[in-house]
């Protein structure tokens, strides 16, 4: 490619701007810019995609191909002309391009052109403590990472993130989706890969409580001691299977029939107090140190395996250890207990969270005549009446 100088087009581009303050999308003087014409390396003259014009003093540039017209955001000729050859050059030479576009951005962060998305998930793992930072490794493993797991961040493109979204679970999205915020976030990548409204919705199974007939079928069929006390405390409790199973006899207040701990997902206090029923079953485990000194120690993947193992000899699907949290919160929800007080009991900060846990509550609301009744006979005073006087 070669470029020519036409003095005589640059003095008529030169009256013409002289002539008119405003000037419009011309192909004759439009395809060139300061005089110049661009050839080919046979010498033909090469057509742009885009021209300029001037309106208002703001410079803006037309596609020739669709008739768009758009502004370049400037008053400056030079500058709208540099931006008017960058955009030529981007439909004429795309490789070149890229390549261009790399080491400029090389030039702001020198790792920016070889980072990859392995090295994206290992840092935000590094940045993750307990059982976050474990979740984060097992989502880490998934294998439908492979196929972006050594690519380049700036070379990624939305198909093949569409092609990673197909070949994985949910999990795969919701990680996914994590670790492209991460990147934007620190400026590794220069634009999303995938637009915000075109990741696909995050659908997830279906979560329902226990039943009380389910939980009784469970015990019945439960041969070991101390497992069969570590479900009933998840019925009776609500607590999640990790916080149940790394209780201590320190974390009973038998004076005041109160059982305290701090949850070990969010760190927030949890405290619920228990009748003479969970009184019973707390008596039958140790009187100091952890309360299912087995259970604590297998990982909590392994606690689950067990229970659906367990599920499978009584013919029960659909349910898992965290669904003794949901029924409890439902039980909470169907016999009237004020929310504040269940939400301090399963240690939730958000109404959100916790209206989400007891949402298939059903509730039976009495008639309104007997509530009526109920009032006059218990002497109370209804908020009718209480205005009027």
């Amino acid at each position: 490619m070669k470029v020519s100088v036409n003095w005589r087009v640059q003095t008529q581009l030169a009256r013409i701007r002289h002539n008119f303050t405003e000037t419009r999308p011309q192909r004759l003087n439009a395809l060139l810019m300061e005089g110049f014409t661009i050839h080919d390396l046979k010498g033909n003259v090469m057509k742009n995609r885009f021209v300029l014009f001037r309106r208002g003093g703001v410079f803006y540039c037309e596609d020739t191909t669709t008739g768009k017209q758009s502004s370049l955001r400037t008053k400056d000729e030079a500058e709208a002309n540099t931006l008017l050859h960058a955009k030529n050059e981007s439909f004429r030479q795309p490789v070149i391009n890229l390549q261009i576009a790399r080491t400029y951005l090389t030039a702001c962060d020198p790792a920016l052109s070889a980072r990859t998305w392995q090295h994206v998930m290992e840092q935000i793992i590094s940045t993750k403590q307990g059982p976050t930072r474990e979740r984060w490794e097992f989502a880490s493993r998934d294998k439908a990472f492979d196929l972006i797991r050594h690519r380049k961040l700036v070379e990624t493109t939305a198909e093949q993130f569409l092609a990673v979204l197909k070949s994985g679970t949910v999990s795969t999205n919701v990680y996914l989706r994590r670790a492209h915020n991460y990147a934007l976030g620190l400026n590794w990548l220069p634009w999303p890969v995938l637009p915000r409204n075109h990741w696909p919705q995050v659908e997830y199974k279906d979560k329902r409580a226990i039943t009380l007939e389910e939980h009784e079928k469970i015990i019945q069929r439960e041969r070991n001691p101390a497992t069969r006390a570590f479900f009933q405390l998840l019925w009776h409790l609500g607590g999640s299977q990790s916080d149940v199973a790394n209780l201590t006899a320190e974390n009973i207040d038998w004076r005041n029939r109160t059982v305290a701990y701090q949850r070990n997902k969010t760190g927030v206090a949890a405290t619920i107090s228990f009748g003479d029923e969970v009184a019973n079953i707390l008596k039958t485990l140790p009187e100091s140190g952890l309360l299912f000194p087995a259970l604590a120690r297998i990982h909590e993947r392994h606690r689950a395996k067990l229970f659906i193992k367990r599920l499978a000899t009584v013919g029960i699907s659909g349910v898992s250890l965290h669904s003794y949290r949901y029924a409890w919160a439902e039980r909470a929800k169907q016999a009237g207990y004020p929310e504040r007080f269940a939400m301090h009991a399963l240690g939730h900060n958000s109404k959100a969270v916790h209206r989400a846990y007891a949402k298939n509550a059903q509730i039976t609301l009495p008639p309104l005549e007997e509530y009526e009744k109920r009032m006059k006979a218990n002497g109370e005073i209804s908020l009718a009446t209480s205005f009027a006087n």
